[in-house]
């Protein structure tokens, strides 16, 4: 095989680059033979996901060796002329080597990983692809309300994990912290008030809040941080205008509108079950003088 090629292209560079674009095809065509054979018969998403980007990257792995091995003569001064360029070549891709320094940091130090919802840059989404130089979130928040996608795919370079802070709402502890306020009038049942909102918590946050307090002593033991309090509790505030009851509770971070949603329709509920007991306020605004009274 090799005196045939050396009979057919005498210049030893273009023999190589001929054998290197042999290697190339042929383990890129296997990597999406086996792709397309093994894809279809995984049925669940995020291992389909890992399977797809580990098998790819097994893939430029192999090419890559392929390719150092083909011109594996002509790249015995190759470290010398990098020497001499590397000062340039830093200065000039300095955005993308730290984008591949963030890829190394995410990967191996557990900033975030697929699914995970996380706040980059003042992006705030769900993290659906983690490349080597970026990292693309599906957005939320701008012109639509809470938790809800908007339909944008961002994508963010990977560098921004060492210029600014990385916020995760569902690494170790998948819950956040919630709160609800309720406005009551002065006048009204606030001890029954207070039942009512436990009541309605522990109706239908009990089993999430029995996980949160299980995860939570995880997060103990792993960091330095106090025992919280992840079971639904109610306060209260007097203001000018009414008595302001909040309910705090913990949610899984996907499951917040949803959540927030049930519990405002129970509490509706209740408050038109109560017999006038318990009467939601409004703003009142009390007009002591109108404009050109007395002249």
């Amino acid at each position: 095989m090799n005196q045939l090629l050396e009979n057919w292209l005498p210049d030893p560079l273009l023999r190589q680059s001929v054998v290197a674009a042999i290697w190339v095809a042929l383990i890129w065509g296997l990597v999406v033979l086996f792709r397309q054979r093994i894809f279809s018969r995984i049925e669940d998403t995020e291992n389909r996901y890992r399977f797809r980007k580990g098998v790819t990257f097994v893939g430029y792995l192999v090419i890559l060796i392929a390719i150092l091995m083909a011109f594996q003569v002509r790249l015995s001064g190759l470290g010398l002329a990098l020497g001499v360029a590397g000062a340039g070549i830093a200065f000039a891709l300095q955005e993308v080597i730290t984008s591949v320094a963030g890829w190394l940091a995410i990967v191996f130090g557990g900033f975030y990983q697929t699914g995970d919802r996380v706040q980059l840059g003042g992006i705030k989404g769900d993290v659906i692809d983690i490349g080597v130089l970026r990292t693309t979130l599906m957005e939320m928040g701008q012109w639509v309300d809470a938790d809800q996608y908007n339909g944008r795919i961002v994508r963010i370079a990977n560098s921004f994990v060492f210029k600014e802070p990385v916020f995760n709402y569902s690494a170790d502890f998948p819950f956040i912290w919630d709160e609800i306020r309720v406005p009551i009038r002065y006048g009204s049942d606030y001890q029954e008030t207070e039942k009512m909102l436990l009541r309605i918590a522990d109706t239908h946050l009990k089993e999430s809040a029995e996980i949160a307090k299980m995860t939570w002593a995880s997060m103990v033991k792993k960091y330095m941080i106090e025992d919280a309090i992840t079971k639904p509790m109610v306060t209260l505030m007097a203001n000018d205008n009414w008595v302001e009851f909040t309910l705090r509770y913990t949610v899984d971070f996907k499951r917040r509108r949803v959540t927030k949603d049930t519990l405002m329709r129970a509490l509706l509920q209740e408050v038109d079950a109560s017999g006038g007991r318990i009467q939601m306020a409004s703003t009142t605004i009390e007009i002591t003088k109108f404009p050109g009274q007395g002249i």
